[in-house]
């Protein structure tokens, strides 16, 4: 049952990004570079975050 609700979600997303791309036309590229783009920056200053953090707790750790 696990594997066909997974296809079932799958089968969803590709519904919706096929019907975006029917509606969205010659603006989809710039749209989904834009989204893509948008994503990259909050994953790459997400880790940035994640490093600092880590050097910090790191650092602090070893001044006791």
């Amino acid at each position: 049952m696990k594997h066909v609700l997974i296809f079932l979600f799958w089968l969803f997303v590709a519904v919706v990004a096929i019907s975006l791309t029917i509606v969205l036309g010659e603006r989809g590229a710039w749209y989904f570079a834009w989204v893509l783009g948008t994503v990259m920056i909050v994953l790459i200053a997400a880790a940035g975050t994640a490093v600092i953090d880590a050097r910090y707790d790191e650092h602090h750790d070893d001044q006791y």
